[in-house]
């Protein structure tokens, strides 16, 4: 095992004095070409390109000596040391920081960032990150080949975003450019890159001395979900009781990385709760006065969302993948056309026992687990406790176990 193991940040400044000790003791320098190429590294010590973390984390384990780790900004954000770090390794490390390149990108467009959202953009995660952009009006997005500006920008069709991309930052080839994310895909962008993602109608008005915690404040927010009628404008569909909006958001689950369908948004309720729990949404509706409202409803309560006019389910068909579906309109033929798109959990209601079974035996015939239940609730009167309405309903539920949960 080395005996000292040193991870030092690096954003193109010159290295400070301890970087400067621990370089000269090395006797294996690990880093990328650039960073190998730097005049402090020794003559005499061993470098490995860094490809794998994991592959150089083995040879370090297994090294007699001191060794350096050289890394992009700060190691420790989204960085190397937590590979480093992992028990199977048994490495302890040292880390001499840097300023992050996400820091670094946002000085360079002067802009703050505390109220941004940062994500990592690779193979298996381009997709989720496109919908934090999606659902979010500053993202910060550390790309990755193959996960670039260029991908981001296809895959964000439909959403216009301005796009500022920092390119090699902290090098003499350092480059800040702004383009509309239409116009991504049209260059080619050299890594390792940075893309500020902004954009978006912003309505919840930010605190004049700024917030207090990173990535949004919740003051203002109405706390709580599944609001009450009230919290929003009208009319109603069947449907859209915050009883049942309720079921259909504890058995979806809408999280941050996510792309919920609202299909037969209505009033814009759901689509409102589950931009609230940060995930991306489109609201799809055949009304033109309920996409309306929507987007209304959406803006009132500080949510990014797409909203597509049109019928179901032909409209869908060029819409990207979902991950969780609500179905509030069109019954089992647009249940079936949404199954096939094969999202992780779909959610509906019916108002009969004969829909609730032909929606349960198609969710079935597709491959879901499924969960039907009758959901009555009763609104009461309390100065005399007498009803005042009543609402019964069948929610039904689709779960593929070969999906994420």
């Amino acid at each position: 095992m080395a005996d000292r193991v040193t991870v030092i940040g690096w954003d193109g400044s010159p290295p400070t004095a301890a970087a400067r000790s621990a370089l000269a003791a090395a006797t294996l320098v690990a880093g990328a070409a650039h960073h190998l190429a730097l005049p402090e590294v020794p003559e005499r010590a061993e470098r490995i390109r860094l490809g794998s973390v994991a592959l150089a984390a083995r040879r370090i384990a297994g090294h007699r000596g001191t060794a350096v780790v050289l890394a992009d900004g700060d190691p420790g954000f989204f960085g190397v040391v937590r590979t480093l770090r992992a028990p199977q390794y048994g490495l302890e490390v040292e880390v001499v920081p840097a300023v992050s390149s996400v820091a670094q990108a946002f000085a360079r467009a002067g802009m703050p960032w505390d109220d941004a959202q940062v994500v990592v953009a690779h193979s298996r995660t381009l997709r989720r990150a496109v919908n934090v952009c999606r659902a979010h009006t500053k993202v910060a997005v550390l790309t990755s080949p193959g996960a670039g500006p260029a991908e981001l920008g296809l895959l964000l069709e439909g959403v216009h975003r301005t796009f500022v991309i920092c390119e090699e930052l902290g090098t003499d080839r350092e480059q800040v450019t702004v383009v509309t994310s239409d116009r991504a895909a049209d260059h080619a962008w050299r890594d390792p890159n940075v893309v500020i993602v902004i954009g978006g109608p912003v309505t919840v008005a930010a605190p004049e001395n700024g917030g207090w915690l990173a990535g949004g404040d919740p003051d203002g927010v109405p706390r709580g979900w599944a609001l009450p009628a009230a919290e929003y404008e009208g009319p109603f569909a069947e449907g859209e009781s915050e009883q049942l909006r309720a079921a259909q958001l504890a058995r979806l689950g809408p999280r941050p990385g996510d792309l919920v369908w609202d299909i037969g948004c209505g009033s814009g309720a759901f689509t409102a709760e589950a931009g609230r729990f940060g995930a991306a949404v489109i609201a799809v509706d055949r009304d033109p006065d309920a996409c309306a409202r929507t987007l209304a409803t959406a803006r009132r309560f500080g949510v990014q969302t797409q909203i597509v006019h049109g019928t179901a389910p032909h409209v869908l068909e060029d819409l990207p993948e979902p991950d969780v579906v609500r179905v509030g309109g069109g019954g089992a033929a647009v249940v079936s056309a949404v199954a096939d798109r094969r999202p992780a959990r779909i959610v509906t209601h019916a108002a009969t026992r004969d829909a609730a079974e032909l929606v349960g035996r198609d969710l079935t015939e597709h491959g879901y687990d499924v969960e039907c239940a009758l959901l009555q609730s009763v609104e009461l009167d309390t100065r005399v406790w007498t009803e005042k309405e009543r609402t019964v309903g069948f929610l039904l539920s689709g779960r593929l176990q070969d999906r994420h949960p």
